[in-house]
């Protein structure tokens, strides 16, 4: 029962369902401003998911920097923190889809949303990212609670056996693939990838904002390729209506698929999202597949966010960079009330893809994409300055460089999250 009163407690229980600690009591003054913490890092969120190169994690790890400056409660702070990583995950899309889209004629070997967007499907991609997103939540946090009790009793193994479970997940990547020189230049771009992780991971790059090394990292292997493909482009084309030609039946599946698979992200470290996806295609019918991976890859994005909070809470183990931020930032691990911030923001997020997204594909296909390409490229080159200095910026035009080869090879490019799941398999980070 809630007594009114900004210092008394809600009395909370040991432990939810299946013995899962719910936390310390919260007390009933804190629900409010706990309440308008969640709609700032809403804002803070739909900023980072709008902007290339940009991520809530930047936005967390200063905030947990600041924490002990700034006369907050520590579970308002975290608040914005988990709010902001949540819209996070809807929004990302927005500039996935519509910038660094390739000419027609290189389609075929284009990002599953792209090649939706050249066909004039992309206010489409968005729903169907909003829709998969959206179950992935209302999915996880029942099933959240089942699966922690599990991996609470598997973790131990887990961790001491992760170079198998390492080379688990590669193998079963490399058995979705069509042929063996499919699989030859798969692992020939895990080993790169894995080598550069091994190399830069370990250093102690900062520059003037928190961020670290994993932002010139990542952008260098995941954004620049893509805006470099884009710069013959042709631009993007005008879009048709938002209706959705995937049968519910197919919807349902691929949600289904990609919010179980956020099980993966959220309790394995280096395994990203688009390594979930991947492995969760099996259950996406093939008649859907474009739509079905669109899909399935936000519902592992953003499923990840409610199982990687559990993780932490029973685990005491961060797996995202947000999390970090919540544990550094001495952020009380009131699961009732977390789990709350996570299913508002969430609300939040669903409704802005369609509206923002739609906003942003009137803008881009108005603009020159050579220009536009290359603008958001100097904006990744100088967030890397801000976030890791200028070693930041060797950085992200080595892994640029590698991120080059995996379309020159024809692999995919999941196949780069081994600069994360490599080194982590190896010991080195």
């Amino acid at each position: 029962m809630v007594t009114a009163g900004p210092s008394v407690p809600i009395p909370l229980a040991a432990s939810g369902g299946l013995g899962i600690p719910l936390g310390p009591p919260a007390e009933a003054g804190l629900l409010l401003p706990v309440a308008l913490a969640t709609l700032l890092g809403c804002g803070l969120g739909t900023c980072s998911g709008l902007v290339p190169g940009l991520h809530a994690n930047n936005f967390a790890l200063f905030l947990a920097a600041a924490a002990p400056r700034v006369a907050v409660d520590p579970l308002v702070l975290g608040a914005v923190m988990l709010a902001a990583g949540v819209v996070h995950t809807f929004l990302d899309v927005v500039p996935s889809l519509a910038l660094g889209v390739p000419d027609g004629a290189m389609a075929a070997s284009a990002l599953p949303g792209h090649r939706l967007v050249l066909r004039g499907r992309g206010r489409e991609a968005l729903r169907l990212s909003a829709l998969g997103s959206g179950a992935a939540v209302v999915l996880a946090v029942p099933l959240a609670f089942p699966v922690t009790w599990v991996m609470t009793r598997l973790a131990p193994l887990l961790t001491t056996w992760f170079p198998l479970v390492a080379a688990g997940v590669l193998g079963l990547l490399l058995a979705t693939e069509s042929s063996h020189r499919a699989r030859l230049a798969a692992l020939v771009v895990f080993a790169l990838a894995t080598a550069l992780g091994a190399a830069v991971l370990p250093l102690s790059l900062s520059g003037p904002l928190a961020g670290g090394v994993l932002a010139p990292l990542l952008g260098g292997l995941f954004g620049a390729p893509v805006l470099l493909d884009a710069l013959d482009g042709g631009g993007v084309p005008a879009q048709a209506d938002a209706a959705l030609a995937i049968p519910p039946v197919d919807l349902g599946l691929s949600g289904l698929a990609g919010g179980l698979s956020g099980a993966a992200v959220g309790y394995l470290p280096g395994v990203s999202a688009g390594v979930a996806a991947t492995l969760s295609l099996p259950a996406v019918p093939a008649r859907s597949d474009l739509r079905g991976y669109v899909v399935a890859t936000s519902g592992a994005n953003t499923s990840t966010a409610v199982f990687a909070l559990f993780a932490l809470v029973a685990l005491d183990s961060p797996r995202t960079g947000v999390l970090v931020a919540v544990d550094d930032a001495g952020v009380p691990l009131v699961l009732p009330v977390l789990l709350s911030v996570v299913v508002t923001a969430s609300a939040v997020g669903f409704v802005l893809v369609g509206l923002l997204g739609d906003a942003a594909f009137r803008v881009v296909t108005r603009l020159d994409q050579r220009r536009l390409a290359l603008g958001v490229l100097g904006l990744l080159v100088v967030l890397s300055a801000l976030f890791a200095g200028l070693a930041g910026v060797a950085v992200f035009a080595i892994a640029t460089l590698v991120g080059l080869v995996a379309p020159l090879l024809g692999a995919r490019r999941v196949y780069l999250m081994g600069v994360l799941l490599g080194p982590l398999a190896l010991g080195v980070v």
